[in-house]
């Protein structure tokens, strides 16, 4: 993404400071270039760009469809509903790609993405709940943990952000690394393979959906693999869940874990903090008594 410096003066919850109405950056010398003593731009790096146009973002926009299409499709047609789903799926692996290999990574696109699997994960498992309503509560606890788990994380990652951005300290407070995406192994394990191995955070979120999906073929499918025997009742929907079960219940552990962990950063900031405003306090008090010293001290000296 193209940084734009802004002059000190610009506000930048003012989207005219950034950009326009539609998307589209735009800067001047004075915003991107130093002045010389002529009060001349040395360098003009302006450009005109369109976030919303992004190639990542466009896979964004034809996951959502495709999504919209699985969604539509779910009730009555599997088929369908299991080609747009997967392939919505897939194309969250080459969006990645393509806004790396273009310079074109985004915060839109991030949270697009996110949001974008969210959301389709947890109609999904609503459909669940509704086809085997024995498990309803567990389909609705997985929901509240994939939604509570990365809403926590990007808000401790947030304002561990600003700590470091503020430089109050060089480390993280709980989780010691300088950087909340730079996870190490003596602070989670599971969280460090799962963040910095791209074929493991693969596997576990295809192997994830592919558990869930399943299921959802499942509840169509009601012939057998074979007439009788040890798959007397196996089908072959409810083969693959079986299969994928292990990767789904570590990727549930997974957000836990992540969960925790995300709590223990808010908690130390929240102890920082507190102790800053302590401090605060405490040299508030200091300040107030010599003053009362010094207002004392007055009339002596005039005497």
């Amino acid at each position: 993404m193209t940084q734009i410096a802004l002059p000190r003066s610009a506000d930048i919850t003012n989207p005219r400071a950034c950009a326009n109405g539609n998307g589209h950056a735009y800067t001047n010398g004075h915003a991107n270039g130093h002045l010389n003593g002529n009060g001349n731009s040395i360098a003009d790096h302006s450009v005109d760009e369109n976030v919303f146009l992004f190639v990542p973002n466009l896979i964004g926009y034809a996951r959502v469809i495709l999504a919209g299409v699985a969604l539509y499709e779910m009730p009555t047609h599997p088929k369908a509903c299991t080609v747009a789903y997967g392939i919505s799926c897939l194309l969250d692996a080459v969006d990645g790609q393509a806004a790396r290999a273009l310079g074109q990574s985004s915060k839109f696109g991030a949270v697009l993405d996110m949001v974008t699997d969210r959301c389709t994960t947890a109609c999904l498992l609503c459909y669940l709940a509704s086809a085997y309503p024995k498990w309803a509560l567990l389909f609705q606890f997985l929901i509240s943990l994939d939604f509570a788990s990365h809403y926590i994380h990007m808000y401790s990652a947030s304002a561990e952000a600003i700590l470091l951005f503020l430089k109050l300290t060089r480390r993280s407070l709980v989780t010691g690394s300088s950087s909340h995406k730079q996870i190490t192994e003596d602070v989670s394990w599971i969280l460090a393979k799962y963040y910095t191995d791209k074929t493991t955070l693969f596997l576990f979120c295809f192997f994830n959906e592919l558990f869930f999906v399943c299921l959802y073929l499942n509840a169509f499918v009601s012939t057998p693999i074979a007439a009788g025997g040890l798959f007397g009742r196996l089908t072959w929907p409810l083969l693959g869940a079986l299969i994928s079960f292990p990767w789904c219940f570590g990727k549930q552990i997974i957000s836990a874990v992540q969960f925790w962990k995300a709590s223990k950063i808010l908690c130390g900031i929240d102890l920082y903090e507190r102790q800053r405003a302590r401090e605060a306090k405490a040299a508030a008090k200091i300040l107030e008594s010599h003053a009362e010293v010094i207002v004392e001290e007055e009339p002596l000296i005039k005497q």
